[in-house]
């Protein structure tokens, strides 16, 4: 069976199959309000006078009452601030020497965020409009964190973050898959290729939006059966597709476009591979992360096929669920109870 992917993985640059982003029919949401305020957190925190730390820093409190206590102790580890705080002050004005280069990248990256903010927007008209009760996140903040401040979410880790009120994103991980420092050495013993490749501008609004999908729905499958968490992981990836019907599916799964191409051509094998090693009702952590853990590959199917690969199976479960029960909302899709839901799928592929 693995040699049998290792090959049908391999040829997939010969396969004419065009992923689309996503053929649903979307509602038209143009009437819906979904404004942000965007502020440039990481502008005016790389203005602080270094001599002078302290006013500085209460200014800051004062345009960001509620960023900068997150900002300080959740993103930068820092100890709650006071007038006192000598250590957190020369903690701040170490960090502001040492990210200087990071920061001049930044800024020349993101000189203006018009694209990622109306993208943003238009995500936001979405989840208003299949779920009105929701508080809309208000403000679109941007900040630079550590480089190692990776947060693992029910989708993938990615750097940006949802708080009370607004989505903030750690520009420091999006500079371009190129940029230098993703690729020395530094770099790439913290984030390999095959996760710094997603560090690009365009996963931004993705990054957000899967923020807000486990704000509304938090992922309570952990030390479940494989085969159910890999529905839990497909029912936000569903949910996804409504919230972003015009994004690219690559960016949705953080697939390459030929590891995607040979997900759909070889999804029946995959799905028997399961199925014959009686993987799907495991639940064994080490086994469960080979198969929806971040890596560059899932070895089993070849150096071609993407790690995390129970998420397209769960995906795909779901979305058989679904073509069976088309008047089912999305706020009922997501308390469906994955065993029930799987059962009911009647999930078979070729």
């Amino acid at each position: 069976m693995k040699k049998a992917l290792v090959v049908l993985f391999s040829v997939l640059a010969f396969v004419s199959w065009f992923v689309s982003c996503n053929d649903v029919d979307a509602p038209n949401v143009s009437g819906i309000k979904a404004d942000v305020e965007v502020q440039r957190f990481d502008k005016d925190f790389f203005s602080i006078d270094t001599t002078n730390i302290l006013p500085s820093l209460q200014r800051l409190y004062g345009k960001y009452p509620s960023f900068m206590g997150d900002y300080l102790q959740n993103i930068l580890g820092l100890p709650p601030f006071s007038d006192t705080s000598f250590g957190t002050m020369e903690a701040i004005r170490k960090f502001l020497s040492d990210y200087k280069p990071i920061r001049d990248s930044a800024q020349n990256v993101f000189q203006k965020i018009d694209r990622v903010e109306g993208d943003i927007e238009q995500s936001l008209r979405y989840v208003k409009h299949y779920f009105p009760k929701y508080q809309l996140p208000r403000k679109l903040i941007t900040f630079i964190g550590p480089m190692d401040a990776y947060f693992e979410g029910s989708l993938g880790g990615y750097g940006d973050v949802i708080t009370n009120d607004a989505l903030a994103i750690g520009l420091q991980l999006h500079l371009g898959k190129d940029f230098s420092l993703y690729k020395s050495e530094m770099g790439q013993a913290l984030y390999p290729a095959y996760i710094s490749r997603r560090f690009t501008p365009e996963y931004i609004p993705v990054n957000c939006t899967k923020n807000i999908v486990d704000d509304m729905f938090p992922d309570h499958s952990s030390g479940k059966h494989l085969v159910l968490q890999m529905v839990e992981k497909g029912k936000r990836m569903y949910l996804l597709d409504r919230l972003m019907p015009h994004t690219d599916d690559t960016l949705k799964t953080g697939y390459t476009r030929s590891q995607l191409k040979g997900c759909y051509n070889n999804e029946g094998l995959i799905w028997n591979y399961f199925l014959t090693n009686g993987l799907l009702y495991s639940n064994d952590p080490a086994m469960i992360k080979n198969y929806i853990g971040e890596s560059p590959n899932t070895p089993e199917f070849g150096e071609g096929a993407p790690g995390n690969i129970g998420l397209f199976t769960g995906w795909q479960i779901v979305k058989k669920y679904m073509e069976n029960n088309k008047s089912i909302s999305l706020e009922a899709l997501m308390q469906t109870d994955p065993k029930k839901l799987f059962e009911e799928s009647k999930y078979r592929p070729r």
